[in-house]
């Protein structure tokens, strides 16, 4: 009887593993050559696990650092060589809009990443930027399986042509801090961004932010990180100052 259920484990564990193979394949258009970079890549660090080396519990938070920095790269060459009469700060910024978390979240979901993470289920993370960084961690995956010419395509072909229309990333301006403080300096006034509490404990913590109009509060928002929370206040006090 224990032999049997020992066999059925193997089994389904088989089948779980061709079935990831093939969500990967659907995903990046091609076979994974290093099954394991891809598992890690979907592993949460609240599903961290020890490798046996200096007590080093493995995640995909090294896969992230490093699809970070791809990515960045990818976008901003793209936009460089696609706008070649706009200044730096133009570059920057919309790079900024289509690489920040929040975009890459919408990003993982329309990709189906949501359903391959790995994660502790007792947790909530609807705050968090999971997806986002599963995304991330994605990409540097496919850079040390497949190399950067192949990365560079999957970027821009799968993910910039598909998912981001440039013209509506240019024309929606949700930098809305950065419409505060430019009203601030134009109007002569001071403008402060404070965070003023901090709810929850590590995964799922929620920040709340203010901001103060010569001293005076003016409104409050929350996020699942400082800048989200500042973001949210901003769009708010916006709202409130007619701006």
């Amino acid at each position: 009887m224990e032999i049997g259920k020992t066999f059925l484990g193997f089994l389904n564990k088989d089948v779980k593993q061709k079935e990831f193979r093939k969500s990967i394949e659907q995903i990046i258009g091609s076979k994974p050559k290093n099954n394991l970079l891809y598992q890690l890549a979907f592993r949460h660090t609240s599903a961290s696990k020890h490798n046996g080396f200096n007590n080093f519990k493995e995640s995909n938070e090294r896969l992230e650092f490093l699809g970070d920095a791809v990515l960045g790269m990818v976008v901003a060459e793209y936009l460089f060589k696609k706008y070649p009469f706009k200044d730096e700060g133009f570059l920057t910024e919309i790079r900024s809009r289509i690489v920040n978390r929040e975009s890459l979240n919408v990003v993982a979901r329309r990709f189906g990443l949501d359903k391959l993470i790995e994660f502790d289920g007792q947790r909530n993370f609807h705050r968090t930027s999971m997806f986002g960084d599963a995304m991330e961690a994605l990409i540097g995956a496919i850079y040390l399986d497949k190399g950067f010419a192949f990365t560079k395509k999957f970027i821009v072909n799968k993910l910039l042509s598909n998912h981001f229309d440039l013209d509506e990333v240019i024309s929606n301006n949700t930098n809305y801090k950065s419409t505060i403080l430019s009203w601030a300096q134009a109007d002569g006034r001071k403008v402060e961004f404070l965070i003023v509490e901090e709810k929850g404990k590590n995964h799922s913590k929620e920040f709340i932010a203010q901001v103060l109009v010569d001293a005076k509060v003016i409104s409050s928002g929350s996020g699942w990180n400082k800048k989200k929370a500042e973001q949210d206040a901003s769009r708010r006090a916006c709202e409130i100052l007619s701006i």
